[in-house]
């Protein structure tokens, strides 16, 4: 009788040694896949959405107005070259103007003070411009400075960006 009390209080002790692995394989096995989770929640928010922000030039915003410059038709012609420089530039232009700004801006037309602003600055860029200053390859670096002044004399975040819809230089 001794040896069945010994035998049936070991088995009690046994099983529990047992289940505790188990427990524990399970334990790990979730601790892991958390882990796999979390780590992959920050790899797509935090890395891939830092790449996408830095490959854009702009940052996300409500559309804008758009405003076109000068004449409907023909829009701006300005001599360029200084004035025995016997060059004309007509170009279009356009402005993607923030609508939240209500100095410029109502009811989804430009002010008249804010186009005035906008044209004077606008021609006095470009009659200040040299020749070469009119080449393909520095088209974006105008519009930068297009942009960059009229939100100067508007206020920054007026522009949100400048378009070049046509461009003849004689």
């Amino acid at each position: 009788m001794a040896d069945e009390e010994k035998a049936a209080a070991a088995t009690p002790a046994t099983e529990p040694k047992k289940k505790s692995p188990m427990v524990m394989i399970a334990v790990l096995v979730l601790v892991g896949l958390v882990l796999a989770g979390g780590i992959s929640y920050f790899v797509t928010t935090k890395l891939m959405s830092g790449n996408i922000s830095d490959s854009s030039e702009s940052p996300h915003h409500d559309p804008g107005v758009f405003v076109k410059l000068g004449d409907a038709k023909e829009g701006i012609i300005v001599n360029v070259g200084g004035v025995r420089g016997g060059r004309f530039l007509k170009v279009g232009i356009v402005m993607e103007m923030n609508p939240g700004k209500k100095d410029n801006i109502k009811d989804g037309k430009l002010n008249p003070l804010a186009e005035t602003k906008i044209l004077d600055t606008t021609l006095q860029i470009l009659r200040s411009e040299q020749m070469e200053d009119f080449e393909a390859s520095k088209q974006d670096a105008l519009k930068a400075k297009l942009k960059d002044e009229v939100n100067r004399v508007l206020g920054q975040g007026s522009v949100y960006d400048v378009y070049i819809t046509s461009f003849v230089l004689q």
